[in-house]
């Protein structure tokens, strides 16, 4: 004869049950969908907030969703070049980017900051793969200047993408694995090794996840950074707009600051290119991904395309 369940336990037991049924409707529409993750700000920093945004990682595969983790890595390429005695340099919110930061910058996407989240993942099996824009010819880059004052400023080894070939990622996907991608790209426009800081660029890890949103074809973008989102008139207000079409959006841009600028650029290039919705999270709260995407209050700022007439809402 079964024991019926102390009333203590029923009573705990039940908001778990409302949690798992709110996420359902969210779980069938996203099953099998290609999401495309910009991991950045305080979450790359901060213990806690990292293995939150592993198991948030985690919990989409798991769930029948195909993540796909692109990262930049500012505060610790800073820190090291200070620890080699080499300056920090920035124009136009871009790092200058000579041959031997861009050195620098590999080895820290790459030998660090990768390595670092591919472990986080792997601790709950074996799904991440880590790799750099140049591997396989992922990511091919132009040279890109800086806009000082309408004047155009070379800034070393800094890229804009050209061209995605998205075959690798796609066949890690297909075997269930979470592919983890350095913003590091190889030269479209010269030649090099990279052996000597010529044949790669650092390109801005926004600018490369809303490439590789566009080019993988992924249902969601989403970008993690260190404010609640968008907001609608900042610094007067710290109202968050929670949803704007990429026209509205574009009216926006000239007005936004200089840190927000490549992320919702990002943002409006993924939605113009096929990706159904971006979004911009806070990555300072734990677990901020589950909470966008499988609640239906969700968080931060959406990015839908313009609707055209007869169509549904994304």
């Amino acid at each position: 004869m079964s024991t019926p369940l102390h009333p203590t336990r029923r009573h705990t037991a039940l908001p778990k049950a409302q949690i798992l049924i709110e996420a359902l409707p969210w779980l069938t529409r996203h099953n099998g969908a290609t999401v495309v993750i910009k991991f950045g700000g305080n979450a790359m920093v901060d213990d806690e907030l990292k293995a939150a945004f592993a198991q948030d990682v985690v919990f989409l595969r798991q769930a029948g969703l195909r993540p796909v983790v692109v990262h930049g890595g500012g505060p610790q390429i800073s820190a090291q070049l200070e620890r080699l005695g080499l300056e920090s340099e920035f124009k136009a919110g871009l790092r200058v980017t000579t041959p031997e930061t861009m050195d620098v910058v590999r080895m820290v996407l790459a030998g660090q900051v990768q390595r670092e989240l591919v472990n986080l993942l792997n601790q709950h099996g074996p799904l991440a793969v880590g790799m750099t824009g140049e591997d396989a010819h992922i990511m091919a880059a132009t040279k890109r200047y800086a806009n000082v004052d309408g004047e155009l400023v070379d800034i070393g080894r800094v890229g804009e993408i050209d061209s995605i070939e998205t075959g690798a990622i796609r066949a890690l996907l297909d075997d269930g694995r979470i592919p983890v991608i350095s913003s590091i790209a190889r030269s479209a426009d010269e030649a090099g090794d990279g052996s000597d800081g010529t044949g790669v660029y650092n390109v801005n890890a926004d600018t490369a996840a809303a490439a590789l949103a566009a080019a993988l074809g992924a249902e969601t973008l989403m970008v993690l950074t260190d404010v609640e989102g968008l907001y609608a008139d900042w610094p007067d207000s710290d109202e968050v707009i929670s949803e704007l079409t990429a026209t509205e959006l574009e009216k926006l841009l000239p007005d936004l600051a200089s840190g927000m600028v490549p992320k919702m650029e990002g943002c409006l290039h993924a939605v113009r290119n096929g990706v159904r919705t971006a979004r911009v999270l806070d990555g300072r709260v734990q677990h901020s991904i589950l909470l966008e995407i499988f609640t239906d209050e969700g968080i931060g700022t959406m990015v839908v395309p313009d609707k055209r007439e007869g169509e549904p809402t994304p």
